[in-house]
């Protein structure tokens, strides 16, 4: 089945029940909010729910009042519980359709099989969009916007039901995405679980480091390790359920990783390369480093492929504009709205700050044909413009 299959009859979406109120589930409540959907909330957390709640993310499921069953009840939760929590829902008749957010779905499908949930309502989803923080307090209503939602009905789900659920995506602000359970358990253990456990094995070196080498420590390694910051619980029990393609993806890191290492040893056991009296490279200093060389390579080659922003294979080409910003309360917003008056659209920004200094720099990333639009407002505004830095 193709997305055009899935969406050949869009369903109008009025209500949708969401069982769970973390980062997910509140984010796809919000979002869904936004788009003027009536939505329920859920959650065996009294604080989280009523925290998602003062958010405007919806209103409790107890309170209703009316009974009728929701368009889409969307389940939040872990995919060990995702198959009771299903089967529950179904047997109270809790929505017409069903679907779920777990980052694994051959378990999910597996386990919903196995306790007699009706596969025809139920059509097992995984949203690719998520932060290193949880709970309802870091939900954002865009946090869906242009990123794949993958969709992975079986051959008993009914239309009908797939449908509903691609349209619960697009209202998200997302690009539904049809897929194979198992082939989906092996596409984001390339894309997500393999990458968190290296991103957590960089953070675990950290350990070894002094306060000195700490205090070295920039944006790089800010990039590399920002997700591991994400709840060891939660991604042991994501891991466990797709151990096994994530261990071939580890396997092949792992062969990369320690080609790489030998090379280095070798090199750097090399007697004509620690010669302290030798002026000019010895001859072939460059032998025994494909390994390096080739992984660089490799990795510049598969970065290019990421796609960009609205899921564009091609990456857009941004140009930084740096700005000098004070260290205020509102800068930050002043300076957008700076950038709104001009017209421009910021497409991403970072603020780089000393600590002890009254300013700081905000890094501005535009489109190239933007700059000159942006300088020029930004500047007639006040601040402090660099382009070209």
């Amino acid at each position: 089945m193709d997305e055009e299959t899935a969406g050949a009859g869009r369903t109008e979406l009025r209500r949708v029940t969401v069982v769970g109120t973390g980062l997910i589930g509140t984010s796809i409540a919000l979002a869904l909010r936004a788009r003027d959907v009536d939505v329920t909330l859920t959650d065996p957390d009294p604080a989280s729910l009523r925290l998602a709640c003062d958010l405007g993310a919806g209103r409790p499921l107890d309170e209703a009042g009316d009974g009728a069953p929701a368009d889409v009840a969307v389940i939040a939760a872990p995919p060990a519980v995702v198959p009771a929590v299903l089967r529950d829902l179904q047997n109270r008749g809790l929505a017409q359709v069903y679907t779920d957010v777990a980052s694994v779905k051959a378990s999910v499908l597996e386990g919903a099989e196995r306790l007699g949930c009706d596969m025809a309502t139920f059509v097992p989803g995984h949203p690719m969009g998520g932060r290193e923080k949880h709970g309802p307090g870091a939900a954002r209503a865009d946090l869906f916007l242009g990123r794949s939602w993958a969709l992975c009905p079986t051959g008993k789900a009914d239309p009908v039901s797939v449908a509903a659920v691609t349209e619960l995506a697009r209202l998200c602000g997302a690009d539904p995405l049809v897929l194979e359970a198992r082939a989906h358990d092996r596409a984001v253990a390339l894309v997500s679980h393999a990458p968190h456990v290296a991103s957590s094995a960089v953070a675990a070196r950290l350990l070894s480091g002094d306060a000195t080498a700490l205090a070295l420590a920039g944006q790089g390694v800010r990039d590399v390790t920002r997700i591991a910051g994400g709840d060891p619980a939660m991604w042991m029990e994501i891991l466990t359920h797709n151990a096994g393609p994530v261990a071939d993806v580890l396997s092949e890191m792992a062969a990369d990783l320690a080609a790489t290492a030998e090379a280095l040893h070798a090199r750097s056991a090399d007697p004509a390369v620690r010669d302290p009296e030798r002026t000019e490279p010895p001859a072939g200093a460059g032998d025994g480093l494909a390994p390096v060389s080739d992984l660089l390579a490799r990795g510049r080659s598969g970065h290019g492929r990421i796609p960009g922003k609205h899921g564009s294979v091609r990456r857009p080409v941004y140009t930084v504009i740096p700005v000098v910003i004070p260290d205020e309360p509102g800068a930050l917003g002043r300076l957008f709205a700076a950038a709104a008056t001009a017209g421009v659209n910021i497409e991403d920004v970072r603020i780089e700050h000393t600590p002890g200094l009254p300013l700081g720099v905000a890094e501005l990333y535009v489109l190239p044909e933007a700059v000159d639009t942006l300088a020029e407002g930004l500047s007639a505004d006040g601040w402090s413009v660099h382009p070209g830095v």
